[in-house]
């Protein structure tokens, strides 16, 4: 099974990129983020042109993630738990019934900026949340895949230039320690069980040339857990994405599972 994970910083306004790529690509499952649409306005039959069952947790103008699959979804949860009083649609979880099914949710986890300010401590909350609720999962012990866009630097080695990101919440102590703790409850990385090089980055910044200058950082991960880990083939991460016509800031990240039945 191949699993991707992308955000593609608006749906709507990039839908001929969105399509070209998934064509290319032929994922069975993608995990968008920031579609930055309500539910009704998700171009739905494009992708179910295409052969995918859609599901959606859509916010207007901002945020929103989106599940495509190959097989039947089920078991869909919408919104993460621990506070019935987040608006905010950040997350999106199903069963995907493959014939070996795998969960997989998509995560777009909150920026956390500026500094000093409630959105970082919302974004760490929600860091707490997630956490919980990944506990939860692992509990099943099925195989699962947590992707998507983190809003966090784990490494230095993360970042072309570290320094940059001193003042961002996307690398203080605190956003790095709780993927740490994220993590250490028994998820494994795929960048890393497959041995991507360091300077493998996943977004560039729109502004000052960084895309041109390579100045990225690695923030979009698929999490594994042993079950989902212990069938890990192969990562890919594809970069040519961000020199397509009207790019994301963001690329693909693709994940190869054996998980025949």
């Amino acid at each position: 099974m191949r699993i991707a994970t992308w955000n593609v910083n608006s749906v709507n306004a990039r839908l001929p990129t969105v399509l070209e790529w998934i064509q290319a690509a032929n994922p069975d499952v993608a995990c968008f983020q920031e579609i930055k649409c309500v539910d009704e306005k998700f171009p739905r039959e494009a992708f179910e042109d295409l052969g995918y069952n859609v599901e959606t947790h859509g916010q207007k103008s901002y945020n929103g993630v989106a599940l495509l699959s190959k097989y039947p979804l089920s078991d869909v949860r919408r919104g993460l738990p621990g506070d019935e009083t987040d608006e905010q649609a950040r997350y999106l979880e199903a069963l995907i019934e493959a014939p070996r099914p795998i969960r997989v949710a998509s995560i777009y986890l909150p920026n956390g900026n500026p500094l000093g300010t409630e959105k970082f401590a919302y974004k760490l909350a929600w860091f707490q949340r997630l956490q919980n609720h990944a506990r939860e999962l692992l509990a099943l012990e099925e195989p699962l895949a947590l992707c998507g866009d983190y809003n966090v630097i784990p490494e230095a080695e993360d970042a072309k230039n570290p320094a940059a990101w001193a003042e961002d919440a996307l690398f203080q102590p605190e956003s790095r320690e709780a993927f740490r703790a994220l993590k250490w409850l028994g998820l494994a990385d795929s960048h890393e069980l497959g041995r991507e090089p360091a300077g493998t980055f996943t977004f560039w910044d729109y502004q000052a040339g960084a895309w041109q200058r390579n100045h990225g950082i690695r923030i979009d991960f698929a999490m594994l857990s042993p079950q989902a880990a212990d069938r890990f083939r192969a990562i890919e991460t594809h970069r040519d994405a961000r020199d397509m016509e009207k790019p994301s800031d963001h690329v693909p990240v693709v994940v190869d599972l054996d998980l025949e039945a």
